[in-house]
């Protein structure tokens, strides 16, 4: 069952996704968003931490101070830079 954090994350996410051609799929406790069969970016929540995967690279963040809204902010952002 999908943690709360990444159901609440897919919701704030799944349209800037959709129109970056991007499918948002969470497994468990990780949320992958695909592309043509390639995942692009990873979402895995850790407990106390939600680390993301993009481009080879790993971020942690604190639940605590990172709630699904500001970190949906950050996705969407890079997503319209980045894609």
């Amino acid at each position: 069952m999908p943690s709360e954090y990444l159901t609440q994350l897919k919701d704030l996410i799944k349209e800037k996704a959709k129109e970056k051609g991007l499918k948002v799929m969470v497994v468990g406790s990780t949320m992958k968003l695909v592309k043509e069969g390639q995942t692009v970016m990873n979402i895995s929540d850790k407990g106390e931490i939600v680390e993301l995967s993009f481009k080879g690279k790993k971020y942690t963040y604190d639940k605590w101070y990172t709630k699904p809204e500001h970190l949906a902010a950050t996705i969407k952002q890079v997503l319209d830079v980045q894609l």
